[in-house]
């Protein structure tokens, strides 16, 4: 029933009324908590002057209360208008004022107890909404003038109520044992004969349903999907395939998700909805990647485009990483290629991994590419990620020529070539990529500068590494032992003794101590050059920096008197070395017998060593030891032929 009262609402307002209060409840009683409504409105005018807008507002307030259902069968209430042309009131004001009230709750007229609002809650633009908060327009009312509701249907006065779903507990129960139950191998005709019609209410419940496998949910909504009634949702796709992929992943589930995924996808062509979407598929590629299948995870990647979705940068990424834990690098840079293309990238964290994985893959100029398209994105790599490719750039790049012999390859005499265009290239790269690494970081970023120095020195443009150390030792990071050795080496190995020396000094004015191999090396350089004095200053300078030196400091000294033939230098060298605890070897021994037997014809000396390298317990090679009696023989002969020309 509807109570209301109108004092003023059929008569003209009293010019002096004190007030008029109008309150107006609307209760509908609905099976649907969402549409139980009321709506109460108290409208207050304490000055004559309004007079005029309170009776407007009276009659505005009635036209709505025709728009709510309070009973069983609808009252119709006579059209009134909405609006006087007379009056300075908009017919629709714009404010809407809406209040919910508890059930079976009456209006009342203004002789009720209900207080009235206070005057400063007053407002002119009062909009007092329908049931659908829109404003009372000509567009709801019949042609009998009366006001038709917005959210209800009826029939013969009688208002049809919406059905609502209700899942029966016994027939999940029953659904649920079914699908726990592994053994079962006729699910599909188990289902029919529980003779139910599957809701996507119902399907999600068993979606959410613990210890229930993967695989039997697929076999449960495909079973679902052949009913002529049932449409999967995407609601419905999305919880399965979270479910799958978010535990412990199934070979077997995975590729039975998926083959569900195309067959909805083959079902659904055509229509306006999209069930199959970019995360159903990029959550699949995932699901394979992780289980190592990288053909499987290229083969979602394709049926992109028949599926109708775009990929985005996590479906590039997934499928790279799938392919590269297969190893297949060649297919996952077609992958990454269309991501550059696309110009869809991931974040720079997973930009590091993809150019990590090429670098592993030895497709380091293609790793370069990513890294280049990633920076003129503005996306900055992981520190570790940027100093792998600088690594990988510097190593030298060969590959095996196999010779084939009888249509077979021959290992045997297989050998390494190296590309050194393409390898000088790398390390030009890898230099510009030095400067790339932020400021703050290169004290930490030793490995790859010392790389760029190395590789530098390799191809055999020392000037540039020797600009670098000098970079660092300005910049950071602070280059060690290693670093200075390469450089010194290689001018020592040109002969450039000048420039080696310079970087020597370089090291000890940087406060680190030149180890053996660094004056190893020098006194090697002035040992080839001839300028013996020179390397004999390096030795001493050792021995006093030095506690115990190495052979090959000796070896160097000795190979050079040899070759200058000042076999005594040679020799004194030798007895040095135990003085200062340092066992000659082979080489030593070996090096003064050969050269004091071709050289000098001085076999005796020659004998002498040989039995010297018997006590310390050295075997003589057998070339060796055949050089000394050859020598021996010959130097008979000689004598024998000049007693026979001195007798006769």
């Amino acid at each position: 029933m509807l109570y209301f009262g109108l004092d003023a609402y059929l008569e003209p307002p009293k010019p002096f009324s004190p007030h008029v209060t109008l309150t107006i409840l609307s209760l509908s009683h609905r099976p649907i908590p969402s549409l139980l409504r009321a709506v109460t409105l108290s409208l207050t005018l304490t000055l004559p002057v309004f007079n005029m807008r309170r009776w407007l507002f009276a009659r505005h307030a009635a036209s709505t209360a025709r728009n709510y259902v309070v009973s069983s069968s609808r009252i119709p209430i006579p059209k009134l208008p909405l609006s006087n042309s007379n009056s300075p009131l908009p017919s629709t004001p714009p404010f809407r004022t809406t209040t919910t009230l508890s059930p079976h709750f009456r209006f009342f007229s203004q002789t009720s107890e209900i207080p009235d609002p206070p005057l400063t809650s007053f407002n002119d633009d009062v909009t007092i909404a329908n049931d659908n908060d829109a404003p009372l327009s000509e567009e709801n009312e019949n042609e009998n003038g009366v006001v038709q509701g917005i959210d209800y249907a009826y029939a013969d006065g009688v208002e049809e109520e919406e059905k609502v779903y209700e899942i029966d507990a016994e027939e999940f129960e029953n659904v649920v044992r079914l699908l726990q139950n592994a053994d079962v191998e006729t699910l599909e005709s188990s289902l029919d004969s529980m003779g139910f019609s599957p809701h996507q209410d119902f399907v999600l419940k068993i979606i959410e349903t613990p210890d229930v496998s993967g695989y039997s949910l697929v076999r449960f909504l495909k079973w679902a999907l052949d009913e002529k009634s049932f449409n999967v949702a995407s609601a419905v796709l999305e919880s399965l395939v979270m479910r799958i992929s978010g535990g412990v992943l199934s070979e077997k589930e995975v590729y039975s998700l998926w083959g569900l995924v195309k067959e909805i996808a083959q079902k659904e062509s055509g229509s306006d909805g999209a069930v199959v979407n970019v995360c159903v598929l990029n959550e699949v590629i995932s699901s394979f990647s992780r289980l190592g299948k990288g053909r499987a995870a290229n083969e979602v990647f394709d049926e992109f485009e028949s599926f109708q979705c775009v990929p985005n940068a996590d479906t590039y990424y997934f499928t790279i990483e799938a392919l590269c834990r297969r190893k297949d690098f060649d297919q996952a840079w077609s992958v990454c290629q269309k991501m550059l293309d696309a110009e869809t990238m991931p974040d720079g964290e997973k930009i590091g991994k993809i150019v990590s994985w090429f670098c592993k893959g030895n497709l380091v100029r293609q790793a370069h590419l990513v890294y280049v398209a990633a920076k003129d994105k503005g996306k900055q790599l992981p520190l570790l990620s940027i100093n792998f490719l600088i690594v990988k750039l510097c190593q030298q790049n060969e590959t095996v020529r196999l010779d084939m012999k009888d249509g077979k390859h021959n290992t045997k005499n297989s050998k390494l070539v190296g590309k050194s265009g393409e390898e000088n290239e790398n390390v030009q790269l890898a230099l510009e990529m030095l400067n790339d690494i932020p400021r703050e970081e290169k004290k930490r970023a030793v490995k790859p500068f010392s790389a760029v120095v190395q590789a530098l020195c390799r191809i055999k443009d020392v000037d540039a590494a020797k600009e670098l150390i000098l970079k660092m030792i300005a910049d950071g990071p602070p280059p060690g032992n290693a670093v200075f050795n390469y450089v010194i080496t290689e001018y020592a190995q040109a002969g450039q003794m000048v420039q080696a020396m310079g970087m020597l000094r370089v090291l000890e004015s940087r406060g680190l101590k030149p180890d053996l191999y660094t004056h190893a090396v020098i006194m090697s350089g002035y040992s080839n050059g001839g300028e013996m004095e020179e390397a004999r200053k390096i030795l001493e300078e050792a021995k006093k920096k030095h506690v115990k030196l190495t052979p090959v400091m000796y070896h160097t000294l000795i190979r050079g008197y040899c070759k200058l033939e000042q076999f005594d230098e040679a020799l004194k060298l030798l007895a040095e070395m135990k003085d200062f605890g340092v066992r000659p070897s082979v080489d030593e021994y070996e090096k003064l017998i050969q050269s004091l037997c071709l050289k000098a014809l001085d076999w005796e000396t020659a004998e002498k060593l040989q039995e010297e390298m018997k006590e310390n317990g050295l075997h003589l090679k057998g070339i060796s030891r055949g050089l000394i009696r050859a020598v021996k023989e010959m130097e008979k002969e000689v004598v024998d032929g000049g007693n026979i020309s001195s007798t006769a």
